[in-house]
């Protein structure tokens, strides 16, 4: 089955690079753009399979338009840039890209990341028709937004729910209020940081009353938070 990638780059011999470096893998399609503006425009109407993004681009950089992407689509993100920086990848990965990788790299690393890419989304895509979430007593409905701890449900608000799915869709990630905020809250909405603290505390609540038998958020102190995974707990907070 075909695959279709799309690079967005503003140096033609980078974009080039990578579409001899992929294309020889086969059943790969290529797509290209050279600004943030037609990357914005190219993956929101057209199904990618992975988005390669560079960072410096000459109108809208690769920050805003990840962060743009990520509100609206699912599809892995690798970051392109010529800096070693770990605050850089932090950053990208905070902001929603799946992976990173630096200029100049070699062709079988370029290669490896996508193919683990495509896998990845492979593997998300079959399950994408149950869209539901189950840890233990707890199941979160996506496409119904409910959620029942033991089949009995739990009345969450829009920002509640959104919070809750969000985290627990992604439960290695830990996510700051200040991406939460970006995700879930409207540019028309009033924004407020202690907001998200709030909804998180109300969730735990709710869920703690129902008799849900663990913490389902985690919080970690100084970035944000993280979905609680039961395992993973050794003691409440």
């Amino acid at each position: 089955m075909e695959k279709r990638i799309l690079v967005v780059d503003d140096e033609w011999n980078m974009r080039n690079l990578v579409r001899i470096y992929l294309t020889k893998e086969g059943n790969i399609l290529i797509d290209e753009a050279v600004n943030g503006k037609e990357a914005l425009q190219k993956a929101l109407v057209r199904q990618y399979d992975v988005i390669m993004l560079d960072i410096m681009l000459p109108d809208i950089d690769g920050w805003e338009v990840c962060s743009t992407l990520r509100k609206k689509i699912r599809t892995p993100i690798l970051m392109l840039t010529a800096r070693n920086d770990i605050k850089d990848r932090v950053h990208g990965l905070n902001l929603g890209a799946d992976d990173y990788l630096v200029k100049p790299f070699a062709p079988e690393e370029l290669v490896a990341r996508v193919n683990a890419l495509l896998r990845r989304y492979d593997y998300n895509q079959e399950d994408a028709s149950d869209a539901t979430l189950s840890v233990m007593d707890l199941s979160i409905y996506r496409d119904s937004r409910e959620v029942t701890v033991n089949k009995t449900p739990i009345e969450l608000t829009p920002k509640e729910f959104d919070i809750l799915y969000t985290v627990a869709s992604q439960p290695k990630r830990v996510f700051t209020r200040d991406i939460l905020l970006d995700s879930i809250w409207l540019s028309t909405e009033f924004r407020d940081v202690r907001a998200v603290d709030t909804h998180v505390k109300n969730i735990r609540e709710k869920l703690r009353n129902a008799g849900l038998s663990f913490n389902p958020i985690k919080t970690v102190w100084g970035v944000g938070y993280k979905f609680y995974l039961p395992e993973d707990q050794t003691e409440h907070e």
